[in-house]
């Protein structure tokens, strides 16, 4: 659906060149939801409005549906824009109009009739579930509600496509699960093809089925969701994930408890982390059955991702070296990820 190669985006102030974009190759699917993530000054942003040619490349290739962005003279792209919404961090509504109106200012040059735009903002409303608020102000709605609003302008044209730029940002987390929850909707709905911008990696892992990693510009790893939260190869990527799961946290208040700041000469604190099957396994239990360990559980926890679990436990391994040692390989063994994070009270993490 998308295919962006080489792209480069060079920005110039005075005599300085800035390099926003480095030499990014992407392809997006037909009726992916792709995730787009990195810090604040990444690239992420300006890499999304590539898509739409909102922002030229200095150099590469956007294709758009087999159609190549760059070669369109203004009116076609025009045209084709129709097929791209984009939605905002800030929803962008005009205050002095009614939430029927911001809905139908998309629809002003689309050629309908007045009956015709009635009954399509009439439909929008209701799919993104604002049929009471047609009437109503900017200014009398909340901030879910607004990106609603923004939600149904974007799709006044019937795109195939929807970008959205850091969309659930300048929302609370109750709502951002609610504004993810109906783009996860649309996408199965309509077939929408789902660019989402983002720095959290919260919101990659409740909607996302790809994501790409940005930092200084370029694209630093991507592929399946599942993929890239059960094997991260990049730090930066790592830091997102741990974040997001709460794993990092965890371990922190952990080992800021003098019980288990200072553990025995007979045991390791691990971390464990395991994908699919392996979470509905009992392994744990025959750490001990097998080896005589003992296992303390500190931290469990169990992502869905894509529908596919991932889980993460933090635990005290307790026993005799040699048998510890054959635990760590029986979980290896398993398809278990292992990870000593502190061997002795003299050891370090």
């Amino acid at each position: 659906m998308i295919e962006l190669k080489n792209i480069s985006v060079v920005f110039n102030q005075g005599s300085r060149k800035i390099t926003a974009v480095t030499d990014v190759d992407l392809t997006i699917e037909r009726g992916d939801v792709y995730g787009i993530v990195g810090y604040s000054g990444a690239g992420k942003s300006t890499l999304v409005r590539v898509i739409n040619l909102l922002q030229r490349p200095t150099t590469g290739s956007v294709v758009v549906d087999g159609t190549e962005m760059t070669a369109l003279v203004p009116r076609a792209l025009r045209e084709k824009r129709k097929s791209i919404g984009m939605i905002f961090q800030h929803f962008n509504l005009m205050d002095s109009r009614t939430i029927f109106d911001n809905v139908d200012f998309s629809l002003k040059y689309s050629g309908k009739s007045k009956e015709e735009r009635k009954q399509k903002v009439t439909e929008l409303l209701e799919l993104v579930g604002l049929s009471d608020k047609a009437k109503a102000y900017p200014s009398q709605l909340s901030g879910g509600q607004k990106q609603r609003v923004a939600i149904a302008r974007a799709l006044a044209n019937d795109p195939e496509i929807l970008l959205c730029d850091e969309a659930t940002s300048a929302l609370d987390p109750k709502t951002t699960l609610q504004i993810l929850a109906l783009l996860r909707e649309l996408n199965k709905k309509l077939g929408l093809t789902i660019v989402l911008i983002t720095h959290e990696m919260q919101v990659v892992k409740e909607i996302c089925n790809k994501v790409a990693v940005m930092e200084n510009g370029q694209v630093i790893e991507h592929g399946e969701s599942v993929q890239i939260f059960s094997q991260p190869q990049q730090a930066l990527t790592r830091d997102f994930i741990r974040t997001a799961t709460h794993v990092d946290q965890a371990l922190e208040t952990i080992l800021g408890h003098e019980k288990f700041s200072q553990i025995n000469d007979d045991e390791w604190l691990v971390e464990l982390s395991y994908v699919g099957e392996q979470t509905g396994e009992p392994i744990i239990a025959e750490l001990f059955s097998r080896y005589q360990v003992i296992t303390n559980i500190l931290y469990g926890n169990v992502e869905i991702i894509q529908d596919i679990p991932l889980g993460s436990l933090i635990v005290t391994l307790k026993g005799t070296k040699a048998n510890r040692e054959q635990a760590l390989a029986f979980l290896k063994a398993q398809e278990v990820n292992v990870t000593i994070l502190k061997e002795t009270t003299k050891g370090g993490i």
